[in-house]
């Protein structure tokens, strides 16, 4: 009895670190999230011999959800981001998730047509999803300790970026969506670290130029710098209604859900596109079947709870006082603003399909369980910062 009495006394006493507003965005976001995983898959359950009821989807993500809270709980009270310096768990988790984004690229299984993930039982694991929350602790760590051991040459800011950008190549190779949000957070984090911004530019040109002849080599070799699927995939984005029932087939349809949705919306459950029109619901489209069923206001309302959130991060890292922590808010920022554009302006035609996951709306284990963790290092670093405070008022 009195273990559970020491332990309340203790979440009490560190309550007045935490910043609750991030926890209770981060759980309204996640069980608007579960509810519109059951209105979006459960007629697709119910139809599928192999699923047991039309709350299959909605109970696993509901197990998930459970887990995301507890990490988020676990971090939040009892973690502190002094372990996220240590130089061993830093090696140790980069070796984890190199093992298993090569034994992906290896052997792991196809989802349409890419080669992502692991099978576990019933379960499957997205190792790339958790090397995004890899790329933040890294960077954060691997910039703060060159900074504060000495004054860095402009040149010592791109090693630890070309060594995780080489690391990313694993993910290149297995899912190019989720690439393209790890090389926004390398490029953003890199920005942020401090370089001068000449740097920046005479980087940039080098890429530039490299990339170029990349592209020249690939047209001198094969005739062409864009394979035929890659055409095929810019002349659908740029008139998906052109070939409505092939190439075009997804666009078309996520387009017509969030033009039938209006100012109100049909009503939660009421959705007509996910009845068969729209292929994969309760996944990377899950924002048009919340655009078709709550309208407008319900567009807002997410979004919104999202800008508060990027906000949060974006204070705290302008604040601290601890390069670290700074960069680790500015990660979080990066992270999840970059997915949340990719995946709402890839389904709304504002840039093409890539099939990224809607952050914690989206159903996936891994996707959750990353922006969890996340999510949990931000508190973290908003508990450092108020203690910093705290320290600086004492004074």
């Amino acid at each position: 009895m009195q273990y559970i009495k020491d332990f309340f006394n203790y979440v009490k006493v560190y309550s007045k670190y935490v910043d609750f507003m991030i926890i209770i965005i981060y759980v309204l976001l996640s069980l608007l999230g579960l509810v519109m995983i059951y209105s979006s898959s459960m007629v697709m359950a119910a139809n599928n011999p192999n699923f047991s009821s039309p709350g299959h989807f909605y109970i696993r993500q509901g197990l998930f959800i459970i887990l995301g809270f507890l990490i988020v709980f676990f971090m939040s009270y009892f973690m502190s981001g002094e372990i996220l310096k240590n130089k061993k768990v830093q090696l140790t988790a980069l070796i984890i998730i190199m093992v298993l984004l090569l034994y992906t690229l290896f052997f792991g299984d196809i989802v349409n047509g890419q080669r992502n993930r692991i099978q576990i039982g019933s379960l499957s694991l997205q190792a790339s999803e958790f090397f995004k929350v890899l790329v933040i602790i890294y960077m954060a760590y691997i910039y703060d300790r060159k900074l504060s051991s000495r004054v860095m040459a402009p040149i010592d800011y791109i090693y630890p970026m070309i060594f995780i950008g080489a690391c990313s190549a694993l993910v290149l190779l297995t899912d190019f969506g989720t690439w393209m949000i790890v090389a926004g957070i390398i490029i953003g984090m890199f920005i942020y670290s401090g370089v001068p911004l000449k740097f920046i530019f005479k980087t940039g040109l080098v890429i530039t130029v490299a990339f170029g002849v990349l592209m020249g080599i690939a047209y001198l070799f094969s005739g062409q710098i864009l394979s035929d699927y890659q055409i095929a995939r810019i002349e659908t984005f740029i008139n998906p209604f052109s070939d409505p029932m092939g190439a075009g087939y997804q666009l078309t349809n996520s387009l017509i859900a969030i033009s039938h949705g209006g100012i109100f919306g049909n009503g939660l459950g009421n959705g007509v596109m996910k009845l068969g029109y729209l292929p994969e619901p309760h996944t990377d489209f899950i924002f048009a079947v919340v655009a078709e069923e709550l309208g407008l206001i319900g567009v807002f309302f997410v979004i919104i709870l999202f800008i508060i959130l990027v906000l949060k991060a974006l204070r705290y890292a302008s604040v601290s006082k601890d390069k670290f922590y700074s960069m680790i808010c500015m990660g979080v920022a990066l992270y999840i603003s970059i997915q949340l554009f990719i995946n709402i302006g890839g389904i709304s035609k504002i840039i093409p399909l890539t099939g990224v996951p809607l952050p914690l709306l989206s159903y996936g284990g891994s996707s959750f369980l990353a922006v969890s963790i996340a999510v949990g290092l931000l508190i973290i670093a908003a508990k450092h910062v108020k203690k910093e405070k705290e320290g600086f008022n004492s004074r």
